[in-house]
């Protein structure tokens, strides 16, 4: 019995709010920026310099003479261009799968499309906050170490010297995030727990319980396949980057009628690194 058109309507919201669920549950690195909108196509923005403003003396900002004129500082900006990028994915499914087959595949395609968006949105996110693992105008520091090597690392010292650079740019660390490969998150659960869990006490006791290690330093861990093996990063949420959203993760079911449906899934927008100083990266991990 064919759908009526108030019925595929229902349908067509339903899929989309599942592909919007689905998004939701699968972007890590979006939430690490400020989101706003942009309906054009390209987008001028301005990277601030990040290094504190002072003066060269006699003119210095501390102990101005009496009756002398003040000293004279500047901010500096960076203007940078950007275009958009449109992320797309589609697949089609017969009329007899939808009807017959045993595995609910509508629901687990749309899965699978939408974590192919995302994907690369988070992937993007990460290349651009770590400036493709290239440090140019981000902090950068080496490993102590291979986090997984039999002796000489320290995953401790690491982070906090990353958070140290950043903190050195005046910049607040407090709520800054740790972001590892999940073989990066291994080889500091196993380092944290095995080599110095004897000094941790009851607290790697716990940790080895969970079999999890989500926070350090007081700071939360995000574990994503996007980061590359061999680094990790120490990044400031909301201001390191921005994401500017054209149009957000969307789906379509077009039906061919007698034969089945195709479904897309799509999102535009782009990363944009604001604060290159508001972000560490720890090169060397593995």
């Amino acid at each position: 019995m064919a759908d009526a058109v108030e019925q595929q309507d229902i349908r067509g919201l339903d899929i989309d709010k599942a592909v919007k669920g689905f998004a939701l549950e699968e972007f890590k690195f979006k939430s690490l920026c400020t989101i706003s909108s942009t309906s054009a196509d390209h987008i001028r923005w301005y990277q601030e310099t990040s290094a504190d403003l002072t003066a060269t003396t006699p003119m210095a900002v501390a102990n101005a003479a009496m009756l002398s004129d003040f000293p004279y500082l500047e901010v500096t900006w960076t203007r940078n261009t950007s275009y958009v990028k449109k992320y797309a994915a589609e697949g089609f499914i017969s009329m007899e799968d939808m009807k017959s087959s045993d595995i609910d595949v509508v629901a687990r395609t749309l899965l699978r499309l939408t974590r192919a968006v995302v994907k690369q949105v988070d992937n993007d996110i990460w290349d651009v906050i770590t400036e493709s693992q290239s440090a140019t105008n981000i902090n950068s520091v080496a490993a102590t170490g291979t986090w997984g090597a039999a002796s000489g690392q320290d995953p401790i010292e690491d982070v906090l010297d990353a958070l140290r650079t950043i903190e050195i740019q005046s910049y607040d660390s407090s709520s800054a995030v740790l972001l590892v490969s999940p073989q990066g998150h291994k080889d500091l659960m196993t380092w944290l727990i095995s080599t110095k869990g004897v000094n941790l006490g009851n607290f790697a006791g716990s940790l080895a319980q969970q079999g999890n290690l989500r926070s350090i330093l007081g700071h939360s861990i995000i574990v994503s396949n996007n980061v590359t093996a061999t680094f990790a990063a120490v990044v400031i949420p909301q201001q390191a980057a921005t994401w500017k959203s054209h149009t957000n993760t969307t789906s379509r079911a077009i039906e061919d009628a007698g034969i089945g449906t195709k479904f897309r899934v799509w999102e535009l927008g782009i990363t944009l690194l604001t604060d290159p100083k508001a972000v560490c990266l720890i090169t060397g991990t593995a």
